[in-house]
């Protein structure tokens, strides 16, 4: 009798490579969208969708070479500084879809995925104004405070 480990979500779905297409595939429909493509300041989108590729495939079971190159994911954190607004993130959905659809997974596996990467999606919006995603405006800060100052509560 063997005691196997189990496998893997990263490993069930083809590792290292179906990770890397998911994000090169995501990153091409950044590239020409006028709401995304400014929150990535780099020419060339590659060193993003290296981080992505790294990031999700250390979150279903993969290499931990994120926390190792990055630290802690702190997603919220790391998209403080831009304005993530519900038009922003049905973008990134709607590039993602694509990107998860041209994986074909199974049913089960594709779920999967697409349940996590929505719920992030949402967890992701931190305004509603209708500025998209872009750098954080004077008066708010990287963490999204209002730098504005108010009048002291006299209580």
């Amino acid at each position: 009798m063997t005691d196997a480990a189990p496998v893997s979500f990263y490993d069930e779905i083809g590792g290292h490579d179906t990770f890397v297409r998911l994000a090169a595939a995501f990153y091409r429909g950044v590239a020409d969208d006028e709401v995304l493509r400014p929150m990535y300041p780099e020419d060339d989108l590659e060193p993003a969708a290296r981080r992505l590729e790294m990031f999700l495939a250390q979150y279903w079971g993969g290499p931990t070479q994120y926390s190792q190159e990055r630290g802690h994911p702190r997603l919220r954190m790391r998209h403080a500084a831009f304005h993530v607004n519900p038009d922003a993130r049905d973008r990134w959905l709607a590039h993602m879809r694509v990107a998860v659809d041209e994986l074909h997974l199974s049913p089960l596996h594709e779920a999967t995925l697409w349940d996590y990467l929505e719920r992030a999606a949402h967890a992701m919006v931190n305004t509603f104004e209708p500025t998209g995603i872009g750098p954080a405006t004077a008066g708010r800060d990287a963490s999204g405070i209002s730098l504005v100052s108010r009048p002291p509560d006299h209580r």
